[in-house]
C-alpha cells in the first residue's frame, strides 16, 4: 500500500509548492554559506551524500564538488514542484533526484556516508523519527549537517519572533533530540549568518 501523507507533511508541501518557482530569488545570496557548511561536512571524494529537503538544490554544486564524479549525490524532497525548480536552475546533472519523504526513505540500511540537511529540522512533522530515520540510512560514524544560512536570533527577528526555550534547534534540545535519534552532536554554531549543528552517527 502507498504511504500516504501525514496532514502535516501535506501542509508542509502544500507550502512549498506554490513558493517553489521564486525560491532561489529570494535568496540570491545564499550559495558561499552553503558551500562552507558542505565543506565543515568532511565529505571525501567518492562518499554516498543525501540532501535531506533538497528544496530547489542549493547545496548541489557543493556536495558535487566534494564527493566527486565517483560519489553519489542523493537529493530528496516532498515537494515535486520545488525539484521541478531544481530542474529549471540546471543542477539535475549533480545528483540523483528523489520525490520522498525525509520520514520514509526508500533507502538502504547504512548506504550513506552523510546527509545533509538546510532549513529541515523546523519543518519536520516529527523531528524524532525524522532525525531517526536519517540515522537508519548512514554508516555508523557517517556524519549530519543540520544547515540554515541564518542563524536562530536573526530568523527570529526576520519573521517577528522572540525566541523560545522550546525552540527545537536550542542547543539543549537539539543534543538531546540527536541523542536519543542515533546521533551524537560534535559542534553546534549559532551565528547572525548560518547555524549549523554536526552530528556523528553513533554505532
Amino acid at each position: 500500500m502507498p504511504h500516504q501523507p501525514s496532514d502535516e507533511s501535506a501542509r508542509v508541501r502544500e507550502f512549498f509548492a506554490v513558493r517553489a518557482a521564486g525560491w532561489d530569488a529570494r535568496f540570491p545570496d545564499d550559495g558561499p554559506a552553503y558551500a562552507m557548511a558542505v565543506d565543515e561536512l568532511g565529505l571525501r571524494e567518492g562518499d554516498a551524500v543525501l540532501d535531506a529537503g533538497c528544496g530547489t538544490g542549493r547545496a548541489l554544486p557543493a556536495l558535487r564538488a566534494a564527493v566527486g564524479r565517483s560519489g553519489t549525490v542523493l537529493a530528496a524532497d516532498l515537494t515535486p514542484e520545488m525539484l521541478a525548480a531544481a530542474v529549471e536552475a540546471g543542477r539535475r546533472n549533480l545528483g540523483q533526484l528523489l520525490v520522498a519523504d525525509v520520514a520514509r526513505l526508500p533507502l538502504a540500511e547504512g548506504c550513506l556516508d552523510a546527509v545533509f540537511a538546510a532549513g529541515l529540522i523546523s519543518h519536520l512533522p516529527a523531528a524524532g523519527p525524522g532525525l531517526s530515520e536519517l540515522a537508519r540510512v548512514v554508516r555508523p560514524y557517517g556524519r549530519l549537517a543540520l544547515f540554515h544560512p541564518v542563524g536562530r536570533a536573526a530568523l527570529a527577528a526576520r519573521k517577528g519572533r522572540t525566541l523560545t526555550a522550546d525552540d527545537v534547534r536550542a542547543l539543549p534540545n537539539i543534543r538531546t533530540l540527536l541523542a536519543a535519534s542515533g546521533w551524537e552532536l560534535t559542534s553546534c554554531a549559532d551565528e547572525d549568518d548560518r547555524y549549523l549543528a554536526l552530528a556523528s552517527r553513533t554505532p
